[in-house]
């Protein structure tokens, strides 16, 4: 045991070391799911079949174009919730801290260890959203993307992770205010050159005007980068929420247990739907513009979606169905830099099961490739898992 700075401090015991939210993982995985094949298959579901649920689905596997939203467009929002409901279960890894209160009360030097192991963290998260951008094709300064969404995840989990360390529950909710409101009050009230204030649209946004200022290289979109300078302010705000999320499970407390945890998640979360579809009247939800309305709404169903699979898995015990999710939770980062171009999995499984594949109806042949590519990384997956091999950044 260790005094320092009038706090105790004490080792972890067996207990807190296997505080980990099942759920968690089987959520991250679900929601990586998509990314890594589960589109392609609801995509030739809806061709082969025609039938009403499948081609609903497969409209939701769309990004919306501008203002709106479809289910595709919460993938990314709702990981970047995950890792801020992660943080405070990792940081309790790395810190013993069971008789501190609340994280701002650690010691200076503790704190530090923390700032260059999350700079560390959001420094190899750039780099590989570089690379998924093509960084190592190199093809000149003016044609390499540097926004990424590996980046925005890094940046807005370091800077909520900031205000996360150096600020009681209550200061962590003003913070949150403060960057959705200032988002939105910068948005609507600073005129942007040629176009004014208030002008949301791809080109005349303020939002865009400072990708085109400031950021370096290619724009994803030529006058706009969905993942750019000023709109990772709000998705800051997205961490926060997962923070909050997971501070409030991680929580000891006799008056609530997890079902009423689970509750109050059910509640908070419509409420924060409620809130982003009262605000997407004066500041449209949009997922490019990442709008305070858009982080409110898509908040709202991550705490949904996190109410189901901690309702189901944590608080009811049912974990056996969720295995496959599990294994793709586990080594999320990798089947994401996989499935983003580092492997062909297409070609591969082609390889392994185009034989079989073409005996099939042709309407049916896109759908079992499409299987096939899934089955080919869940075993990659199922492999790495076994062997207790996980990518930690």
């Amino acid at each position: 045991m260790n005094i320092k700075n009038g706090y105790t401090i004490l080792p972890m015991d067996n207990t807190t070391r296997k505080q980990r939210l099942v759920s968690l993982d089987a959520l991250r995985g679900f929601d990586m799911f998509w990314i890594m094949s589960g589109e392609r298959i609801f995509h030739a579901l809806a061709q082969a079949t025609g039938w009403p649920l499948f081609v609903w689905i497969s409209a939701q596997l769309h990004h919306t174009v501008w203002n709106g939203i479809t289910f595709y467009d919460m993938i990314f929002p709702l990981f970047l919730f995950i890792a801020g409901v992660s943080m405070p279960y990792s940081l309790q890894k790395k810190v013993a801290w069971a008789e501190v209160r609340y994280p701002s009360q650690l010691p200076a030097r503790e704190k530090n260890k923390l700032y260059l192991s999350m700079l560390r963290r959001t420094c190899i998260l750039i780099l590989l959203g570089m690379i998924v951008n093509g960084l190592l094709k190199f093809n000149g300064y003016e044609n390499t993307r540097f926004a990424s969404v590996l980046g925005r995840i890094g940046l807005a989990w370091f800077f909520a992770g900031l205000i996360y360390l150096n600020c009681r529950p209550k200061a962590q909710v003003l913070w949150l205010l403060v960057l959705l409101l200032g988002y939105w009050a910068l948005m609507m009230w600073v005129p942007v050159p040629g176009y004014g204030a208030g002008v949301l649209t791809m080109d005349g946004s303020l939002e865009s005007y400072i990708d085109r200022l400031l950021l370096p290289g290619r724009l994803h979109d030529g006058v706009h980068d969905p993942e750019g300078i000023l709109s990772t302010i709000p998705a800051i705000g997205t961490a926060l929420l997962g923070i909050f999320t997971g501070g409030f499970l991680q929580w000891n407390s006799e008056q609530f247990n997890m079902k009423k945890k689970a509750l109050v998640m059910f509640g908070a979360g419509v409420i924060l739907i409620l809130t982003g579809l009262l605000w997407d009247r004066y500041f449209p939800i949009n997922k490019r513009l990442w709008t305070s309305s858009f982080v409110m709404y898509v908040g709202g169903w991550s705490l949904l979606f996190l109410f189901v699979f901690y309702f189901v898995i944590d608080v009811m015990g049912f974990k056996k169905w969720a295995f496959p999710f599990i294994i793709i939770g586990v080594n999320s980062i990798v089947i994401y830099l996989a499935s983003e171009g580092m492997i062909d999995f297409a070609h591969t499984a082609g390889y392994l099961f185009g034989g079989l594949i073409q005996y099939a109806p042709v309407i049916w042949q896109p759908v079992f490739s499409a299987l096939s590519v899934t089955l080919l990384q869940l075993a990659l997956l199922y492999f790495l898992y076994r062997q207790k091999l996980f990518l930690k950044i």
